[in-house]
Formats: structure tokens, C-alpha cells, sequence
């Protein structure tokens, strides 16, 4: 049986390609560096998995779910924004349950958007966002991403044509690939932008929880007006290591959040109570346990980063996420120096290119490997000879 043209047309999956490279690596017996793939490599905290065990136990979550999440878990998310970034959610009419915040990246356009209406991406970007292209069948522009504006969109680049056709952008800081930070002017300027052309704003805020230097990254929901023009997702999966529970939120425009809520109510119904509940126990507990990953993942980056400038390698140290954006030597493309890296030294990255056109020139560096794993890993690149 033929696919739909919807299947048909969707972008291939990059991630699955690189999963599929480094296995047949390793099939090889090789001792692989995986330093591609995005998947925390530490435990979810004891007492979140103590949560879901009692709620397992518990009878009352064996049955389906109630629409739309349940009021403990909305109720949680609310005071975790409340407690976190002193921002006021109304956990009736603003907050909508996810699947893991992919899925409510994929779906917010067929929610919203009518076909061949226009959404704005940015480029380099997570490339699942392009799914949501073909699924809706809408239309899509870039905005470029460069080094020289700190990696955000300048929006003086778009044209008046863009700006009166865009219905949606989605935005992503601290950023997935180039791991970027987004400042509170520039999320004012977004809004005013905004409001002035009738676009509504996503804001993917999967790193929020991740960032170094005493620096906390600023969510999209501090800026003053930012619930009249849009929503922010946020996934339980990175700041609390909860990446196969596939829970996430949204939370912002009322109105959004409706739509939002109503597909899922002909898709999904909604996620299994008990982890709903230890959900919850994650966003109100003690959150010890995000200070001391935040910590591991700072030291992981002074060591990576210390180590590429031992070798001459003239890398930036990321700011926030649990990725590295680093430029590729002189006289290799993204791609040919991804598959030295895997071919000669044995170390997995993420080609920049795969994340968009304006990717190009980088990788993407997981700091999702010890601290010895990640200095035998540069040590493989030194004895390379590029930067002699």
C-alpha cells in the first residue's frame, strides 16, 4: 500500500541515520565516542522514580486519564513557573499537557495554521521542526542564524511580504544546535514584532533548565506581553533526566493552549496518570538534583573546552544546553570532517548542516560523556595533526 503524500513528503530523520552509522560502527568492535545524540546519560533522580513507583501501586492511576492532564500535575507546572521565574500561569486556562514537547512542536501548526499559511524557522534548527511543515502542509522561511548576531534571528532582514504572510515562528534559547542565549530585550522585540504583524510566537525552552556560569536562561514568559502573542514549551526530559517518560508542557496564550488541548483530545486523550503524578513530584520537589546536573555538565564543558584549546582548536564555551557549537578546521566542509571524525578517531558528532543551510561550518558536541571520555576524545583528535 502506497504512503500519503503527507508521509511521503516528510524530511528524512537525520537522527536516525547517525544512530545507524555509530552501530555499525560499534558492530565493528570499534570503541566508539558517541558524541552525537542528545539523550541524557544520567538516571532520573531517585526520588521522581520513587514517585512513579507509588503511583504505579496506586489503583486510581490503572484507569485512562483524564482529558486535558490532570489538575495535580497543571497545578505543579503553574508554581513551578511561579517559583522559578516569577511568572503567573493560570493552570486551568494556560497549560496544556505534552507527550514530550516534540510532538507539541510537530502538531502546534495543524492546531493553528491553515494550509499554505506561512511559518518562520530558525536555521540552524532542531530539524523535527520541519515535520510540522509537511503534516500541515504549510509554507516555511528561514531565518538565518550567524555568529555575528549571537545567534538570533534579526528580524530586520525579513521582508514586509514575510512579516504580513507569517502566522507562526518558533524560537528555541538557550538554542538547539549552536546552544545560544536569548537575552529579555530580544524577547521584548520579538513581541513587539509580534503584535505588530499578527504572528504568534512558540518558544521551545527544552534547555531552560541548563545553564552555566550562575546564569539562569530567561524564559519567553518574563517578557511583558509575551501570553498575548504566544506559548512556551518545556520538557521534563533535560532538567530532570526524564527523557523516556515523554512528558513535557505548554503553557502561555489561553487561547493556543486551547487548540493545543483539543487536537490531543482526538489524538491522544493524555499521559499515563502515574507519571503525571511523579511529574509533578519532579517540578515541585527539591530541585538538588538540577543544581548538581548543572554542575556535572559545567565541568564536562571546561574540560572539553580547555582540552580543544590545548590542541589550537579556537572553540567558544557554551553558555547554556548540553551541547557544543564548534567550527570545523580550515579546508573541511561539516560533513567531510564528521566522517574523519567517525572514520579515523572514532568519535560520533552531529554535522552542522544536518540542523539547516546556516549550519554549516560546525558540529554539534554532546556533553553527554565523562570527563575522561570526552579528553580521550580531543586526545583522538590531536593525534590527527589538524591543528599542528
Amino acid at each position: 500500500m502506497a504512503l500519503s503524500n503527507r508521509l511521503k513528503n516528510l524530511p528524512p530523520h537525520f537522527f536516525a541515520s547517525l544512530v545507524r552509522n555509530v552501530q555499525e560502527a560499534l558492530s565493528e568492535g570499534r570503541d566508539v565516542i558517541n558524541l552525537g545524540r542528545g539523550n541524557p546519560d544520567q538516571p532520573t533522580p531517585p526520588h521522581i522514580i520513587k514517585a512513579l513507583q507509588e503511583a504505579v501501586e496506586d489503583p486510581t492511576t490503572h484507569g485512562y486519564s483524564p482529558f486535558r492532564g490532570t489538575a495535580e500535575l497543571k497545578q505543579a507546572v503553574a508554581d513551578f513557573y511561579k517559583r522559578e521565574y516569577d511568572v503567573h500561569i493560570d493552570p486551568k486556562t494556560e497549560v496544556a499537557i505534552l507527550f514530550g514537547t516534540k510532538p507539541g512542536l510537530v502538531e502546534l501548526p495543524l492546531a493553528i495554521m491553515n494550509e499554505d499559511e506561512l511559518l518562520l524557522l530558525p536555521d540552524p534548527g532542531y530539524p523535527d521542526y520541519l515535520s510540522s511543515v509537511s503534516l500541515a502542509n504549510i509554507k516555511y522561511d528561514l531565518m538565518p542564524l550567524l555568529a555575528e548576531n549571537d545567534f538570533l534571528p534579526d528580524y530586520s532582514a525579513l521582508s514586509d511580504e514575510q512579516k504580513k504572510q507569517a502566522k507562526l515562528m518558533y524560537l528555541n534559547y538557550p538554542n538547539n544546535p549552536t546552544s545560544a542565549t536569548a537575552t529579555l530585550p530580544f524577547f521584548e522585540e520579538t513581541i513587539a514584532l509580534a503584535k505588530d504583524n499578527d504572528i504568534a510566537v512558540l518558544h521551545d525552552f527544552a534547555y531552560g533548565g541548563i545553564g552555566f556560569d550562575g546564569a539562569k536562561p530567561v524564559s519567553f514568559m518574563q517578557a511583558e506581553g509575551a501570553k498575548e502573542v504566544g506559548i512556551e514549551m518545556y520538557t521534563l526530559s533535560k532538567t530532570y533526566n526524564m527523557a523516556g517518560w515523554r512528558v513535557g508542557f505548554a503553557i502561555g496564550n489561553a487561547d493556543i493552549i486551547e487548540a493545543i488541548s483539543l487536537l490531543q483530545d482526538h489524538l491522544f486523550i493524555d499521559i499515563f496518570p502515574a507519571i503525571q503524578r511523579a511529574a509533578a513530584v519532579a517540578l515541585s520537589g527539591s530541585q538538588d538534583c538540577v543544581d548538581e546536573l548543572v554542575s556535572l555538565y559545567e565541568s564536562r564543558r571546561n574540560v572539553l573546552i580547555s582540552e580543544c584549546k590545548r590542541i589550537g582548536w579556537d572553540v567558544i564555551a557554551p553558555a547554556a544546553s548540553f551541547f557544543a557549537w564548534l567550527p570545523v578546521p580550515e579546508g573541511y566542509t561539516s560533513e567531510s570532517f564528521t566522517k574523519l571524525l567517525l572514520d579515523k578517531a572514532d568519535i560520533a558528532v552531529a554535522p552542522g548542516h544536518a540542523f539547516g543551510k546556516y549550519g554549516e561550518g560546525y558540529i554539534r558536541v554532546g556533553l553527554l560523556e565523562s570527563e575522561d571520555r570526552l579528553k580521550e576524545a580531543v586526545a583522538r583528535i590531536e593525534k590527527l595533526d589538524i591543528f599542528s
